[in-house]
């Protein structure tokens, strides 16, 4: 019995990461059941009882990118400390990750999607991104709550729309171009000041 049910989740996990990455790297509807589950090595029929439809396949991936953020956001705080916004905006910003649709920043790739989905889509999203920007909230320096969220905001949607401008440029040097333009913003908006912490003089 354990063992099948360990079979089962490993299963259920192929296809999340399959249909995770198949939704970020061709959009909900670039991609279909038969596809994912080709991709991930398992059955039509095995999709369909992990997840019930391409939609509730989109669901899961979705919690689980924007569930990858919510994780990482501590995880650059702890590492770098008072400069971990100027490291996670490098990562964001970075070549590696722009080249990384697929298994790039759910935020980036999945809110377009969103975007076209139902309400109860956008209210799971909604909850999500709120937490994200809390996250970065509590990072930053300066300023009362208030003040923190909106450049906690602002942060996230300089980096989201200036990494899917990067991506969509043609040359490496416009995308370069672009990513550098983009950091000096998103650090500005955060109020992180080069060789001190974010949001203090």
């Amino acid at each position: 019995m354990v063992e099948a049910a360990t079979k089962k989740q490993q299963t259920r996990q192929r296809l999340l990461n399959a249909a995770s990455q198949s939704f970020r790297r061709n959009g909900y509807a670039g991609v279909g059941v038969d596809g994912i589950a080709k991709e991930a090595g398992a059955t039509s029929g095995a999709f369909y009882a992990h997840f019930g439809s391409k939609d509730g396949a989109f669901d899961a991936a979705l919690n689980a990118g924007l569930d990858e953020v919510i994780e990482g956001i501590p995880a650059f705080q702890s590492e770098h400390g008072k400069k971990w916004i100027e490291a996670f905006t490098d990562y964001y910003l970075g070549q590696p990750h722009r080249e990384d649709l697929a298994g790039g920043c759910a935020m980036t790739t999945l809110s377009p999607e969103v975007a076209r989905a139902g309400l109860d889509v956008h209210a799971v999203y909604e909850k999500k991104m709120k937490k994200i920007v809390d996250l970065i909230a509590t990072g930053l320096a300066r300023g009362d709550e208030e003040n923190r969220r909106a450049r906690a905001w602002a942060l996230l949607s300089i980096l989201i729309g200036g990494l899917t401008l990067a991506r969509a440029v043609k040359t490496r040097k416009a995308s370069d171009e672009v990513a550098a333009s983009v950091r000096s913003a998103a650090l500005n908006a955060a109020g992180f000041v080069a060789g001190g912490a974010s949001g203090k003089r």
